[in-house]
């Protein structure tokens, strides 16, 4: 298991370890329920320091990175960030990534921890032939913090002096003498920062937040967050094998812009419509759907399968994405959600479970 820098300050914190995409990581600390609520209405850190990232650059980045997204990088100025996707040529994904323009020609990729050896074979495979694009894997200097909440930036101005960004937009800063970086993407429906240090630095951030009264998060309130916000998760709403489309990200996906790795096949899959589509289901009964429940339509026939599911203390129902038969998607659709055996009710609803205004 790998661990990161921070992981003497979780367990003296008496954090939970799990095994988690191949490094040792804090579930939770005090109870996920508590901090799901800190970071809905204060301010919680995370720990995710075990995402990957990779510096792209290079006269040729720009192109290069425009063949292998999903989404238009001509877009981004510097300073700005951009949700995408990486594709195969069945229009699977690969991952999901947060493109950052750095500077005219540089750029940084955030992937995913369970994907980011093949995502870097990937990004290498695609570029070793284009002497206009330099890659470095920076994921071993690299930490990185989220600082999510309604109370986060002010915490964070207040502590670093940040600057005004918007959403979607990152920049670099000096705080003790330690170079940042500050982007304000977010994965739990609140606003918020992500603040890139070097490795060795990581420590004194997390003290200085939590001193500034920023409760400590983990993995396990993460994900209730971020299913709460209807966010993707991949190896749940995302894989390989399911064309992009009907996994809920096809906003993502610029055909319009040129050629890209998948593109014929997200071209194909739009013109046939898709057959399944990413829903959000709310339960109507007190039941906990959990990935991989079936799903059935009214008449007992199977229509799909749940992608993840929890309780969510902030809506106080079992809740779950899913992916369905097109014909059971409507919002207001009744369906059954196979729990053990049992068929538990619940109700096709619009996205996202809950929103803030971000």
């Amino acid at each position: 298991m790998k661990q990161t820098s921070l992981y003497e300050t979780h367990r003296a914190a008496g954090a939970t370890l799990v095994p988690f995409a191949g490094w040792e990581m804090p579930v939770s600390y005090g109870g996920t329920v508590g901090e799901v609520n800190a970071v809905r209405t204060g301010v919680g850190l995370f720990d995710v320091s075990h995402m990957g990232e990779a510096r792209v650059f290079g006269p040729g980045a720009l192109a290069y990175l425009q063949r292998i997204t999903a989404n238009d990088v001509t877009k981004l100025a510097p300073g700005q960030a951009q949700y995408s996707l990486l594709l195969n040529e069945g229009g699977g994904v690969i991952d999901d990534v947060i493109v950052y323009r750095r500077a005219e020609d540089e750029f940084l990729i955030v992937l995913n921890a369970g994907c980011k050896d093949k995502d870097w074979d990937w990004l290498q495979k695609n570029g070793e032939t284009n002497p206009d694009v330099t890659l470095t894997d920076i994921s071993d200097q690299t930490s990185l913090l989220a600082v999510q909440g309604p109370q986060a930036v002010g915490l964070v101005r207040a502590l670093t002096g940040a600057p005004d960004i918007a959403r979607f937009h990152c920049a670099g800063l000096t705080w003790g003498g330690i170079h940042l970086i500050l982007s304000r993407t977010g994965y739990t429906g609140e606003d918020g920062f992500e603040i890139f240090c070097p490795w060795d630095n990581a420590t004194a951030l997390w003290d200085a937040l939590a001193a500034g009264g920023a409760t400590p998060c983990g993995l396990g309130a993460r994900d209730v967050l971020r299913l709460e916000a209807a966010y993707p998760l991949y190896g749940h709403e995302l894989d390989a094998r399911t064309n992009a489309l009907e996994c809920g990200v096809g906003w993502a996906i610029k055909t319009g812009k040129g050629d890209f790795v998948g593109r014929e096949a997200i071209v194909a899959a739009k013109a046939q419509g898709p057959k399944r589509r990413l829903v959000g289901l709310k339960m109507t009964a007190r039941a906990i759907p959990r990935e991989g429940c079936a799903v059935m339509a009214e008449g007992g026939e199977p229509v799909g399968h749940v992608t993840s599911g929890t309780f969510s203390p902030t809506v106080s129902a079992g809740i779950a994405l899913a992916r369905l038969e097109t014909s059971a998607t409507g919002v207001g659709t009744a369906v059954g959600v196979d729990i053990r055996g049992r068929l538990a009710p619940a109700t096709v609803v619009a996205l996202p479970f809950y929103r803030n205004g971000v």
